[in-house]
């Protein structure tokens, strides 16, 4: 079983409601949406939204990780009960629609330093309850491939993309062809655009949770910050 420290919105969010008829499956619920469900897709919808799907509609925080053999999950619902209300919740003054490499996902108009402030604070206050990861973890990371502080990031906490290298995004799609992108980024850009352009309040702390590797994540507790 793995945990895993998240953004994503309230249940009733309309922006969750969306994001989960786009993916095919709600986190909260667990529930399996068919494209049907959202009008006409792109074809191969299914294929190219199921990397996300698997994991919900999510930023990350920090990445998914084994409890560490002196805690439980009692232990770190309680920790994050009490650090979320002791973290006041914030917004984001824009969220847009971004393309990173071949995927795309939901990010910040331009860096914003308390949400970077926050995401470091989430690994940091955390990292106690990550067992260390294994040799086939960090191999399949391909740290070969990464820049000398991700490899260092990976090795220190676990994940690459934290404190310096971190960039908040709530994933849209998998891989997307290099030919398919134009399309898709239209077809995202008009699914979403009650959202894009607009604040995002950061208003709560997720603890998702897989079940067993390979295994859908979903919500086990969804955590309201001070004053949201």
């Amino acid at each position: 079983m793995r945990y895993a420290l998240y953004f994503t919105p309230p249940k009733d969010d309309p922006l969750t409601s969306l994001a989960a008829l786009w993916l095919g499956r709600d986190a909260f619920s667990d529930e399996i949406f068919s494209d049907k469900a959202i009008g006409p897709v792109p074809e191969g919808h299914a294929e190219l939204t199921a990397d996300p799907r698997r994991y919900g509609f999510h930023a990350t925080l920090k990445a998914p990780f084994e409890l560490a053999a002196s805690v439980n999950e009692r232990d770190l619902l309680e920790v994050a009960a009490d650090f979320a209300a002791r973290t006041k919740a914030f917004v984001i003054p824009e969220l847009v629609l971004g393309q990173l490499g071949h995927f795309f996902a939901l990010v910040p108009g331009s860096l914003y330093q308390p949400l970077q402030d926050f995401a470091s604070r989430v690994v940091k206050t955390f990292e106690p309850f990550r067992a260390p990861l294994s040799q086939y973890d960090i191999a399949r990371r391909n740290p070969e491939g990464m820049t000398e502080a991700q490899r260092a990031n990976l090795l220190r906490w676990g994940y690459p993309y934290v404190n310096d290298e971190f960039r908040f995004h709530m994933t849209l799609t998998g891989r997307v062809p290099a030919e398919r992108q134009a399309e898709m980024h239209e077809v995202l850009r008009e699914r979403f655009a009650d959202h894009t352009g607009k604040p995002l309040d950061i208003s709560g702390l997720a603890i998702f949770v897989e079940e067993e590797r390979g295994a859908p994540f979903t919500v086990r507790s969804w955590l309201p910050l001070a004053g949201a």
